[in-house]
């Protein structure tokens, strides 16, 4: 599952520490599986499945280092089509021993019904682990920010996370800071190799998109027709700011540009330079190229991650302010309901 980094403006516990969360994200995807599909083998049950941070001193001493077991051990082909194991060796120092963190979160299924194979398992694993990384993407241990639902129901940024690797990393409509404004992009994809600034175009099932213009393109669905604006505008502003940003920071990482739609037809003219039209005759393939490709973690891309996430916009609250006037409240009732019967008993006294 590609590593959410950054959603919208929310806050993102990566802009803390982009060398620690990769890995810790990992293992914990990994140790919750094998202890579900544990329980699962065993007829135990699988009702509850919280995120354990802390792994058992007795599995520490049967593993060499923390990122040789999840970068390095093979995983057979059943296991590798939804929950990858990144078959590669991270540029990480394999001895670094990455401190963990009480969770705030809780990781609960909520399973309807028992599953019958280990697809079901693996299907139904997924599923729930989505919303979680959901939750993990947009709070700190500190604090967090409100996520708009409509997120939990995206069916692309769900094929994202769901069909690519761990090793890479997703910018999701995120806000940056250019000039004192706000200016929200598209889809910014970080793999080992290159940045793919992604444009998507998803009004409709079976729409076409016809090039036949610079500021405006024809949409067609069935036989009616409209203008809509070129999505070659928001994608050349996309690119120059992140662009521009890797110069600036010396960041050597190729940048390109895509238009994607997975459910409509694309039809451009010509040729567009650093530009590919992803559409839906060509995503199976494309998508397949990225999920398979197999490379690394590079302290290149690591630094790439860093630098725009420098530069995007973070609207939060604190959690411990909200909690703590949360407990606050709790305590006066307790306290208050408390104090009933000995103020009952005082005045009894006093009336004898």
């Amino acid at each position: 599952m590609a590593q959410l980094i950054k959603l919208q403006d929310y806050i993102s516990r990566y802009q803390i520490d982009l060398n620690r969360y990769p890995t810790q994200y990992v293992r914990l995807k990994r140790v919750q599986w094998e202890r579900v599909k544990e329980q699962w083998e065993n007829g135990g049950p699988t009702q509850t499945w919280e995120p354990v941070m802390q792994v058992p001193e007795e599995e520490e001493k049967q593993k060499p280092t923390l990122l040789r077991r999840l970068f390095g051990r093979k995983k057979d082909e059943e296991e590798e089509m939804d929950l990858e194991e990144l078959s590669v060796e991270s540029e990480l120092d394999e001895e670094e021993v990455i401190p963990e963190e009480t969770s705030t979160l809780h990781f609960e299924s909520k399973i309807v019904f028992e599953p019958k194979t280990i697809e079901e398992l693996k299907r139904m694993y997924l599923d729930q682990f989505f919303h979680f990384q959901i939750k993990w993407a947009s709070s700190t241990l500190l604090d967090k920010s409100y996520v708009d639902p409509r997120y939990m129901r995206d069916t692309l940024l769900r094929t994202f996370m769901q069909g690519l690797p761990d090793n890479y990393f997703l910018l999701y409509f995120p806000v940056f800071q250019v000039k004192k404004a706000p200016i929200e992009v598209d889809i910014i994809l970080i793999t080992p190799t290159e940045v793919l600034c992604i444009t998507p175009l998803e009004v409709q099932e079976q729409a076409v998109y016809v090039a036949d213009g610079e500021r405006f393109w024809t949409q067609k669905i069935d036989k009616s027709s409209k203008k809509i604006l070129s999505p070659m505008i928001q994608l050349n502003r996309m690119e120059t700011i992140v662009s521009s940003l890797m110069h600036y920071n010396d960041i050597e990482l190729p940048v390109k540009r895509i238009v994607l739609s997975r459910n409509g037809y694309i039809d451009y003219p010509g040729a567009s330079f650093n530009t590919q039209f992803i559409d839906k005759r060509k995503f199976e393939q494309w998508f397949l190229q990225l999920k398979r490709a197999k490379s690394p973690m590079k302290h290149m891309q690591i630094k790439a991650a860093a630098v725009l996430l420098e530069h995007t916009e973070t609207t939060s609250f604190q959690r411990d302010l909200w909690k703590s006037e949360e407990e606050a409240a709790e305590h006066a009732a307790a306290q208050e309901l408390s104090d009933q019967p000995l103020q009952q008993k005082d005045e009894d006294e006093k009336g004898e």
